[in-house]
């Protein structure tokens, strides 16, 4: 009897050691009564082409369409630091949630575009995008400088 007893615990034992990561993966109702959820990770390779809303000396707000991975309305608020630096935050609205992001990189311009080039973290999420969060993105875009309209492009993978 000894033994079967000794099987027994050492099964429910093994099985209570392979069950926590489980279980820390899918969730376990808290106090709260709300769910933990497993990460996932996005790939992103979209692009959004935006149309100027409203400027502030060298501060442009945009707006537009997001296609690729992740489509929805985006807007963008890119800041022309000085003669060779921006930085930006961008919000996209895909079904079902939010991801906003911020960036920075090098600003060029050339005649009548202007180009930039650098680095997206995602910082926030929302909805089916809670708990978002992500760097090393790449983000690049133009500016046609005569209406401002906007081209950008992000590359890379956040986990939600």
């Amino acid at each position: 009897m000894r033994s079967f007893a000794r099987r027994t615990l050492a099964v429910g034992g093994a099985f209570a050691v392979a069950a926590a990561p489980l279980a820390l993966t899918i969730g376990v109702d808290g106090a709260s009564g709300s769910a933990a959820h497993a990460a996932r990770t996005v790939s992103l390779k979209d692009s959004g082409n935006l149309h100027k809303t409203s400027k502030h000396g060298f501060n442009l707000y945009e707006s537009g369409s997001a296609s690729g991975s992740i489509s929805g309305p985006i807007t963008v608020h890119l800041d022309v630091v000085n003669t060779n630096k921006v930085t930006a935050e961008l919000t996209v609205n895909p079904k079902g949630g939010s991801i906003t992001g911020k960036a920075s990189g090098d600003y060029r311009t050339n005649g009548g575009t202007a180009s930039f080039s650098g680095t997206m973290t995602i910082t926030h999420g929302s909805g089916s995008y809670s708990g978002a969060h992500g760097s090393g993105i790449s983000f690049t875009g133009t500016i046609q400088r005569s209406n401002d309209s906007m081209t950008v492009h992000v590359n890379g993978n956040f986990s939600s």
